[in-house]
């Protein structure tokens, strides 16, 4: 092999790519063959120029497009690379916290699921020590227990659009609820204008709200329109075994199925009521 004649299926080999990246690189103005035999019109590398190969890898593996690579190189400007290092940097380190946000959501959503196995699902009460979470509050004018589920998915376009527009994640949306405030609980108004979603303790992009541990009275259903009735057993319930209601009202959607095109939205939610025993 010689070193200094390098054909373009060598000089591939030697640098561990293929022959259509050194032709993309020939185009684009990247690296060019040195040599051209007058008799042939045949063109080679030669071994040197893998210095410049390396640089055009490691500048494309930053991040750098085939064209800032050419202005890069053409300029030979180690500020302008320094800058462009130090932005890449930090967009690396956003995308790092989008995907740890993503795989926290994704671990939530799988243990909602290990939940929806485990709970009962014919409308039987029970209690159940919750720990402490934390959720992020949207209010609306609409009232969740005063509609159809046509109401209830325009407060949820309501908070999405509002996500939006704050550029707040979306990707805590999986994990939705409305609650309800103790005294609307309490005098049976069944008034609900909140929707929350449960979010990350350390995301202050949305000032997250701690709800404490407590003990819970729970139902869980998959009929959306029995959430009315389900509420009311619930609390006379509590009321009828010596407890009392210590907080809001939280109905949390666990787990949703897919959806046919023209169907409504498929959920299992499970209704909280925080309770303590009367002193």
């Amino acid at each position: 092999m010689d070193l200094q004649r390098l054909t373009i299926g060598q000089m591939a080999k030697l640098n561990r790519i293929s022959q259509q990246t050194l032709r993309l690189y020939d185009r684009e103005g990247l690296l060019t063959p040195m040599i051209t035999d007058p008799n042939t019109g045949y063109r080679y590398y030669h071994i040197i120029q893998s210095a410049r190969l390396d640089m055009i890898q490691y500048m494309k593996d930053y991040g750098m497009t085939l064209k800032q690579i050419r202005q890069q190189l053409e300029e030979g400007n180690t500020e302008s690379i320094k800058q462009f290092l130090q932005e890449q940097n930090g967009a690396i380190d956003r995308q790092i916290e989008d995907l740890n946000r993503r795989k926290r959501s994704i671990s939530r959503t799988l243990e909602n699921y290990r939940q929806y196995d485990a709970l009962p699902k014919d409308g039987q009460m029970f209690m159940e020590y919750i720990s402490e979470r934390y959720i992020y509050r949207y209010t609306s004018e609409k009232d969740f227990f005063d509609q159809d589920y046509t109401g209830y998915e325009y407060m949820l376009r309501e908070l999405k659009m509002h996500l939006a527009n704050n550029d707040l994640a979306m990707s805590y949306f999986c994990n939705v609820g409305t609650i309800m405030r103790r005294q609307d609980l309490l005098d049976g108004t069944f008034s609900a204008h909140e929707v929350f979603l449960f979010v990350d303790p350390e995301d202050e992009s949305f000032q997250p709200e701690k709800i404490p541990a407590a003990m819970y009275y729970c139902i869980c259903s998959d009929d959306f329109y029995a959430e009315r009735d389900n509420a009311r057993r619930l609390l006379d319930r509590i009321q009828e075994s010596g407890f009392e209601v210590c907080g809001d009202y939280m109905c949390e959607v666990l787990v949703e199925f897919p959806v046919f095109e023209d169907d409504q939205r498929n959920m299992f939610y499970k209704i909280e009521i925080p309770i303590v025993s009367k002193k």
